[in-house]
């Protein structure tokens, strides 16, 4: 709502509150973002923007500056401002911003601001249902010269209780590390220059009360939907003024403005939550489903068969392969990197995209027929975006390449970068990717990315990585627009393009290249604070991990991926019978429970220690619920109590058994409990989520499956 004076504006439902300050003199303000406040009148609005202003202090402006979306030097904000750019001869670089109108219509508002130096700002304020804020700006010039912008952003202030910083980090195969630290004077600024948001990319970056966790605590988080460069910042000053502000990263030079021109920011999507960091969650998670693409069919158990076969592409082998995939009861068959032109290893032939008739004789068909006729849907992997130097493409037109204007980078992983920015090269990706959708039944592609962007330059010799993220995202809806029902996976080296700007075009996300059990169970802990399970490819692993030698038990492996979008990655014709006899055991139970695990409300339970975990998926009406008990290492106690069940509802009466498929560990005597009895437990809900349940002891990187349901 807003007031009838235009002086302040109030989203609002029962999860959060936004209340922006119209009255100027600058940008419009943030009087508070944060818990709920209900329905205000008029009267108790505009008191709450008198009382909320900072208070003036020795040697600062006479008139104190509130924070705001987009902050402002001129207005005498010390900390980095909003937007940062200039006209040629170096005017315009302060500008001041007067708020011009504002429209306001249910949860939506639209703020148009005009500035001395012939810029103008539209911002647009969206709050969801989850509670959820989607917030961007849009900039035109206005004036008769250019205007180079350097940077522009959008920045919502958290109050000082706000003490602790969490966000992520990672590298390859580590993705989604967790850090935190205090949130102190100064700047916390996390950039990734890559091309991409990366293995490095902070994800969420949340800021907190004093000791916040999963399931406690104030806390304030944002997140930029954007796939190419990306920054995001907490600053504190010393007035004790603290933001948190995301935007894209920008090139010098990338983004120039011709008179009349705009540039439209990438959503920032923010969240609080009163609850911890699955309040977080679970903001996100709602508006994520609530998208009209989002995947609306049962996620099909997947089988990738790149550690299965890798370059080794034999139609005898893949026909017993997808034969054992169908007995397990797997429902979707991809054939991974290797199908095309001179790909016998990967120093050749990417960007060739047409089936090598040296391996594949007849085509792809053979391999689609004992597919489909299975039962299973058909899958191939694409990596379009890269090309090898020792390919046809790449000979026949060297300038096609991005940065080939300026001087090639290094190669990486034996490869450069296409320049999508091009009509000729945007033209032969759509006309080749088109023409291998339609000559096959190929529902499913997974579409790689496996090298940083440096040194990205397009034709003009220009900063290239914002207008190859917009040809990227026409590519993918071109693609999506001729072939309706064509699912795509978006892939980056595993992990690193996982942003809800890129899963606005796709359906799902790799989230690692480690199909180790145990790294897997961090990183999609933590990958699982910004996307719901089953946007997260989730696949059982060899016995023997290819990327750190470990080897886990299949149960460990098969509970690991439960949780997500369940696949495997494993040549499964080189298991025993009695693994096989398991791993249909385990993919049963997947999608016995897939209907709770892709639609419910995602819980972590606060452990005392970091060598247990305890997780789970609750539904929304609290019906039923599924736990994942993560022995992780060895702890210096023989056993734990009762495990405390997160999320049920207190009134209600819930049974709980364990449920992992046989066989069982060894020495199944040993675990005779009342949960690992055929009828399981009973308990009421306010016991389970305060006392909990005893569980049997478990051995390090093993697992636990608890389903639960109301009686």
């Amino acid at each position: 709502m807003a007031s009838a004076a235009q002086q302040a504006v109030h989203l609002g439902n029962d999860r959060v509150s936004l209340v922006l300050d119209l009255r100027g003199p600058g940008f419009p303000g943030v009087a508070h973002w944060g818990a709920p406040l209900g329905d205000l009148v008029e009267g108790d609005l505009l008191a709450l923007l008198d009382q909320t202003m900072p208070a003036p202090v020795g040697n600062g402006p006479d008139v104190p500056v509130r924070p705001g979306l987009l902050p402002e030097h001129a207005r005498g904000w010390l900390g980095r401002p909003g937007l940062v750019g200039a006209r040629p001869d170096g005017t315009a670089w302060a500008p001041r911003f007067v708020l011009e109108s504002a429209s306001i219509e249910d949860a939506r508002a639209v703020l148009l601001s005009r500035s001395d130096a012939g810029l103008a700002v539209r911002t647009e304020v969206e709050l969801t249902p989850s509670g959820l804020l989607r917030l961007r700006h849009v900039l035109t010039n206005e004036g008769p010269a250019a205007y180079a912008v350097d940077g522009l952003g959008v920045a919502l202030p958290v109050p000082t209780r706000a003490l602790e910083l969490l966000d992520m980090a990672g590298r390859w195969a580590r993705e989604r590390s967790p850090q935190r630290h205090t949130f102190g004077i100064g700047t916390w600024l996390r950039e990734t220059r890559g091309g991409r948001p990366g293995f490095e990319s902070p994800t969420v970056l949340m800021a907190g009360t004093a000791g916040f966790s999963f399931r406690s605590g104030e806390v304030w988080g944002l997140h930029l939907a954007w796939s190419g460069g990306t920054s995001h910042s907490a600053e504190r000053l010393g007035t004790g003024a603290q933001v948190l502000a995301a935007g894209e990263l920008l090139q010098p030079g990338e983004i120039v403005l011709a008179a009349g021109e705009s540039y439209e920011t990438p959503w920032v999507l923010a969240a609080y939550s009163a609850a911890g960091v699955d309040g977080i969650s679970d903001a996100l998670h709602r508006w994520e489903r609530a998208r009209p693409q989002h995947p609306s069919s049962p996620r099909p158990v997947t089988l990738n068969v790149w550690e299965a076969v890798y370059f080794d592409h034999d139609l005898e082998q893949l026909t017993r392969l997808a034969d054992a995939a169908a007995e397990v009861g797997i429902e979707r068959f991809v054939l991974d990197d290797g199908w095309f032109r001179h790909r016998r290893d990967d120093t050749a032939g990417l960007g060739d995209w047409y089936v090598d008739e040296g391996v594949w004789p007849q085509g792809l068909g053979p391999l689609a027929e004992v597919v489909t006729s299975r039962g299973m849907q058909f899958g191939l992997w694409f990596e379009p975006e890269m090309v090898n130097p020792d390919s046809d493409l790449a000979r026949e037109h060297p300038d096609w390449l991005l940065g080939a204007s300026s001087g090639l980078p290094a190669d990486q992983r034996h490869q450069q970068v296409l320049d999508l920015g091009q009509q000729p090269v945007w033209d032969y990706l759509l006309e080749r990717i088109d023409a291998v959708l339609s000559d096959y039944p190929i529902s499913y592609v997974k579409w790689d990315h496996n090298r940083h962007l440096v040194a990205a330059s397009g034709a003009s010799g220009r900063a290239g990585v914002h207008r190859q993220t917009l040809a990227l995202y026409a590519l993918l809806e071109e693609l999506k627009r001729r072939h309706p029902g064509l699912e795509i996976e978006s892939c980056a080296s595993g992990g690193a393009r996982i942003d809800l700007g890129i899963l606005e075009r796709t359906d799902r996300v790799w989230t690692s290249d480690c199909n180790d059990a145990l790294e897997r169970q961090q990183i999609q802990r933590w990958t699982g604070v910004l996307l719901a399970p089953e946007l997260m490819g989730t696949h059982v692993g060899p016995t023997r991990s290819h990327t750190t030698d470990r080897t886990h038990d299949l149960s460990f492996r098969a509970a690991t991926a439960l949780f997500g979008h369940m696949g495997v990655e494993w040549d499964i014709t080189s298991a025993s019978p009695e693994e096989r006899t398991e791993l249909a055991a385990w993919i049963a139970l997947h999608k016995e429970l897939r209907g709770l695990l892709h639609s419910g409300r995602v819980v972590r339970a606060d452990s005392p220690e970091d060598a247990l975990w305890l997780h789970g998926v609750v539904a929304h009406d609290g019906s039923a619920a599924a736990y994942a008990v993560v022995r992780r290492a060895t702890s210096v106690t023989d056993a734990v109590g009762p495990l405390p069940l997160p999320g049920l509802d207190p009134a209600a009466a819930y049974r709980v058994v364990l449920a992992n498929p046989q066989p069982w560990p060894r020495r199944r005597e040993r675990f005779a409990l009342p949960v690992t009895a055929p009828e399981g437990v009973v308990l009421p809900g306010r016991v389970l989520t305060t006392v909990g349940v005893t569980v049997p002891e478990l051995h390090p990187e093993h697992a636990w499956v608890l389903e639960v349901e109301r009686v």
